[in-house]
């Protein structure tokens, strides 16, 4: 039997994209280390379908020393360019950088509600339907790797928690980890953003 996570059309989860009224995410802590404006990036949520279920990529993040964000399971994205029309080519870009996805292999549906990051991004997340398989071209020095973790399986309260993470400079403050899937721990704000997107399907 089908989840209802599966059963989903994309017309179904462009629908529910539109619908959505939510404030943007500003993670705890931000503001005691930023004042200025962030920075405006993107991430691009790519969906798939595999063997008759969805199913969401993300990379691991190449280790660099002095990156705190090096190592961590993510969504292609970045910062905005100065040759990005909007937010979507900056979202689409960035997955043909990392990833060797392009743009004529996603199908735009929508984008989340901003996040606003700890480390000072305007983060919007853009939804697409990407074509699976597709030739994986990880960028070397930004990606370790790629994989997929089923939506179902994501949508399962069982498979994530809140935490107390310490902060920088003292102090604690809450942060969205899953469970391990195939050796990969997502958590953060790229959990954060998962569960957002989840939400905004009706799936939790």
């Amino acid at each position: 039997m089908s989840a209802p996570a599966d059963l989903l059309t994309p017309a179904d989860i462009q629908a529910r994209l539109a619908a959505r009224r939510a404030a943007p995410y500003v993670f705890p802590a931000r503001d005691r280390f930023h004042s200025g404006e962030p920075l405006p990036a993107a991430v691009l949520i790519p969906l798939l379908r595999n063997r008759a279920r969805w199913e969401l990529l993300f990379i691991r993040r190449t280790t660099v020393d002095g990156d705190s964000h090096s190592g961590q399971v993510a969504f292609p994205g970045g910062r905005a360019g100065p040759e990005d029309a909007s937010i979507e080519q900056t979202a689409l870009r960035e997955a043909k950088e990392e990833v060797g996805l392009s743009a004529g292999e996603v199908q735009v549906l929508g984008a989340m509600e901003h996040t606003v990051t700890i480390s000072n991004y305007h983060l919007t997340p853009v939804v697409g339907v990407i074509t699976w398989p597709f030739e994986i071209v990880p960028h070397p020095m930004e990606v370790e790797r790629v994989f997929t973790i089923p939506l179902a399986w994501l949508a399962d309260p069982a498979n994530h928690q809140i935490r107390q993470r310490p902060s920088p400079g003292g102090g604690s403050h809450p942060v969205i980890y899953f469970e391990n899937y195939d050796g990969e721990l997502l958590w953060g704000v790229t959990a954060q953003i998962t569960l957002n997107f989840l939400n905004a399907l009706d799936l939790l």
